[in-house]
């Protein structure tokens, strides 16, 4: 008896990653620091703004950009396609305040890395970040525990909602604070309590559209002495138990996501 065998062709699939886009480019740019970089893992840039609707094509504001992390990612991302706006101190408001602005300029002003950046002017007592209703995307990383510190917090929300189009989005990335802690811990530790900023964005006008814990870290405790602060980068005990805190990484934080309706 002729047996006959039939041979089992098996064609492996296999997966193409999907093309890299502007902003995971922006992210591995040579111009981006190895210290800066080795913060994305608690930063999760790519995520984050993937989940707050970041992408070419859009006027994009970053309010209070302090040293320009984000705006190593963003502004080269908008570069030729979009626009990236960083929303600075007002300049009048004191010798310091101007400096920082013209330390910006000086420290970003390679075109051909960051293409035209925009100056917009932020503080208290300045209500238009930019032209109202220009903006299609606010951002604010870590700040809000600054504005709130200061007795102005809602004012800065308010900003925000004239600033965006209908339609346009807020993201909000802030330390997290337990809601069962006291209000009063918002002013001296760093940490904000969610329910606490979705009130500010909801008293401006804004509409919950998402929260994410993509920058969620279950290692803060969050009980410490000298705050947020104690934690990297700033650790603010110095090399008092340096390595514990190193260990625990950056804070927990909310992601939050925002929309001005149309």
């Amino acid at each position: 008896m002729i047996r006959h065998f039939v041979a089992a062709v098996i064609v492996a699939t296999v997966a193409v990653p999907a093309a890299a886009g502007p902003i995971e480019d922006a992210i591995a740019g040579s111009w981006r620091k190895p210290a800066d970089k080795a913060r994305d893992q608690y930063r999760h840039p790519a995520q984050t703004l993937k989940f707050l609707g970041v992408k070419p094509g859009q006027t994009v504001v970053e309010v209070s950009p302090g040293g320009g992390w984000y705006t190593e990612i963003l502004a080269p991302a908008m570069k030729g396609n979009g626009k990236y706006v960083a929303g600075l101190a007002n300049p009048l408001a004191s010798v310091n305040a101007a400096k920082s602005v013209e330390n910006f300029k000086t420290k970003y002003a390679d075109k051909a890395i960051y293409g035209d950046i925009g100056i917009g002017t932020f503080g208290k007592g300045v209500a238009d970040i930019v032209e109202p209703g220009s903006a299609d995307v606010v951002l604010t990383f870590r700040n809000v525990h600054n504005w709130h510190m200061s007795g102005w917090d809602q004012e800065a929300f308010n900003a925000f909602f004239k600033a965006l189009k209908p339609g346009g989005t807020l993201g909000v990335v802030e330390h997290r604070l337990p809601e069962a802690r006291a209000d009063a811990d918002m002013k001296k530790s760093g940490y904000m309590k969610a329910s606490y900023v979705k009130m500010l964005a909801e008293k401006a006008g804004f509409k919950l559209a998402g929260s994410s814990e993509v920058n969620a870290n279950p290692k803060d405790t969050k009980d410490y002495p000298d705050g947020v602060w104690t934690l990297p980068p700033t650790f603010a005990k110095g090399d008092v138990d340096k390595a514990k805190f190193a260990a625990i990484g950056e804070s927990d934080r909310m992601t939050l996501k925002f929309v001005k309706p149309k």
